[in-house]
């Protein structure tokens, strides 16, 4: 079995049960890559396990090594969440707008989190257009009108003098 299969037999597995990291920490030493993809997905089971300020260094360290595509991604992601989580939700804001420019798979996913992280900031009528905005499209009806009344939320609203 190589190592992808045995990162998605990790998975599969009890992620709550006990020994999990233990598991964890076994197949990402045995990581092959050396671009951080170990690292991310230890990270990823301290995440799992309730333990984000165990995973937080873990997914900066996977991306200062390089990780791409979509495991680069996906670090990006969680590690945005996990900062939200400990508290710093402007650091995952800053971490996710850049993602903005990408569409993929994992766009909804990156206007979910920014929208908390957004709405954490103070920013709810912006988060509220990322959220509504990554629903348009899952419409049966009305995408149109849902992505344009988004698109007002996102953007600036004017200030008071």
């Amino acid at each position: 079995m190589d190592w992808d299969q045995q990162v998605a037999q990790l998975w599969a597995g009890d992620v709550e049960g006990p020994g999990f990291v233990e598991r964890a920490e076994a197949v990402a030493s045995a990581c092959p890559y050396g671009d951080g993809s170990g690292l991310f997905e230890l990270a990823g089971a301290h995440d799992s396990t309730g333990a984000p300020a165990e995973a937080v260094p873990r997914y900066r360290e996977a991306l200062a090594r390089g990780l791409t595509g979509v495991r680069r991604r996906r670090a990006t992601i969680q590690l945005a969440s996990s900062l939200r989580n400990l508290g710093d939700p402007a650091a995952g804001v800053a971490l996710l707008e850049p993602e903005l420019a990408v569409d993929d798979e994992l766009s909804a996913a990156v206007r979910g989190f920014l929208a908390l992280c957004l709405a954490d900031t103070g920013r709810e009528r912006e988060a509220l257009g990322l959220a509504l905005g990554a629903l348009a499209s899952t419409l049966p009806r009305y995408q149109r009108s849902m992505a344009a009344y988004a698109g007002e939320l996102t953007r600036p609203s004017p200030r008071p003098h």
